[in-house]
């Protein structure tokens, strides 16, 4: 069996070396798992420790001297808040011993006095979605994501769309067979250009809920870039996000439903048509039986008397 495995790591053909020599194809593999089985549990097994270092002269210190040496350092007033890092630093300065980080972290493990862990402060922490009075456009927005259905090439397809909650208008929208964070990135962008808020003080808050898409640190980065506040609804509160959620029924309701799209190319032209008249044209109940864009006109004409909204 030695044989065959000396040619086979020569790089021959499996099979030929065994034809060659007569060995029988699960002979050889019974062979070649006991011999990684064996090996894999003298692996597991370590190398034991030894209970001693050793001091730049040579010296052999016991791991008990060690351990004294360590109490008197976490003793000390200036040095006992060190953490085994620094803790192995002293240890080499002071007694000059030949010794790594992960056997005084082993050390002060075994005798108990580990410092807690740090916890990591997250660069964008999270903002929860707080109650807020809407009174006009671009002081809030909210976005999500809607997934449609291809029948003719069995497949689905994502709308993720931000909506301004003040005059129910779909600021920017993607339309794809993927949705990700850069195309959420990209959609806030063009939101932004298309209220002309860049050169504005006051940005708009962006209220989310938990997705992927909307955790990311891509996304979290853009805010920041882009000087706007976003927030996320806890978990199982769709109705902090009810606007963009009233918005997905109507498209379901109005357009998917009324329509079973044999290719994607047809549900883009379809869907992006449906937004078209939404914002232009659909009669909105809560806005004065106007479209959004009709009554965002009218509110800067100063025909309407503004709806406040509490969210």
């Amino acid at each position: 069996m030695a044989i065959a495995q000396t040619y086979i790591r020569q790089g021959h053909p499996i099979t030929l070396v065994l034809r060659i020599l007569e060995v029988g194809r699960s002979t050889y593999y019974a062979h070649v798992d006991q011999l990684e089985q064996s090996t894999e549990q003298i692996h597991r097994s370590g190398r034991p420790a030894p209970g001693y270092s050793y001091t730049q002269e040579g010296k052999r210190i016991s791991d008990e001297q060690i351990c004294e040496w360590i109490m008197e350092l976490l003793a000390d007033e200036y040095t006992s808040v060190y953490g085994y890092r620094k803790l192995t630093k002293m240890l080499r300065r002071q007694h000059h011993l030949m010794i790594n980080k992960k056997k005084v972290y082993r050390l002060c493990k075994k005798m108990n006095v580990l410092r807690p862990q740090r916890k990591r402060k997250t660069k964008h922490p999270k903002r929860l979605a707080n109650n807020s009075v809407v009174t006009g456009s671009n002081q809030l927005w909210e976005t999500d994501i809607k997934y449609g259905w291809v029948e003719g090439e069995q497949r689905f397809f994502f709308l993720m769309s931000i909506i301004d909650v003040f005059d129910r208008a779909i600021v920017s929208y993607h339309h794809g067979l993927s949705c990700e964070a850069k195309d959420l990135v990209q959609i806030t962008q063009e939101a932004l250009m298309k209220r002309q808020l860049f050169d504005k003080m006051i940005r708009p808050v962006m209220r989310s809920d938990n997705g992927p898409q909307f955790i990311s640190h891509r996304f979290a980065a853009a805010c920041e870039q882009f000087h706007i506040v976003h927030e996320r609804i806890p978990p199982k509160t769709p109705n902090k996000n009810a606007h963009i959620e009233s918005f997905h029924a109507i498209l379901e309701s109005e357009c998917y439903q009324r329509h079973a799209f044999e290719s994607y190319q047809q549900a883009y032209t379809i869907v992006s048509g449906f937004i078209h008249n939404y914002n232009r044209h659909r009669i909105h109940g809560s806005i004065y039986d106007m479209s959004p864009y009709e009554y965002r006109e009218a509110i800067q004409q100063g025909s309407v008397k503004p709806k406040i909204i509490k969210v």
